[in-house]
């Protein structure tokens, strides 16, 4: 386990740490930072494209110039609109996939078919935001 205590301009330092291929599961409350995150992480991988949550959409893909990136947020329907959407099968493709509101169901369906993945849980942390990362 990692922990960093962050600002918003600080990100890169967690970015520089974060895997470049695999699942990362964001975790953290409403307003957290989960796609702020991502938009950072996107912008530092290279990522030309002006990231938005896919929250209705569930998930978007973009190139950088070390591969995809593939960016979730399950938080409408969950591990099971993954399924229903026949987005599953997109952990099983190289590149990296950053999920918003991953959850313990997604956890171990990719621990089922060693997917490499990690948990970063957000937290605010008085004007700043705390980072947890489980590996």
């Amino acid at each position: 386990m990692k922990e960093m205590i962050l600002s918003q301009n600080e990100l890169d330092q967690l970015c520089m740490v974060l895997p470049k291929n695999g699942v990362v599961l964001l975790q953290g409350d409403l307003a957290s930072g989960k796609t702020t995150l991502v938009q950072a992480y996107a912008k530092l991988l290279g990522v030309e494209k002006k990231l938005h949550s896919p929250t209705f959409s569930i998930m978007q893909e973009y190139d950088f110039h070390q591969g995809k990136m593939y960016h979730y947020d399950i938080y409408q329907e969950g591990f099971d609109g993954l399924l229903k959407n026949g987005l599953i099968e997109n952990f099983f493709e190289e590149g990296l996939h950053l999920v918003e509101w991953g959850d313990e169901k997604l956890k171990k369906y990719l621990d089922k078919y060693q997917i490499f993945n990690i948990i970063l849980q957000i937290i605010p942390y008085e004007n700043k935001r705390k980072y947890v990362i489980h590996e």
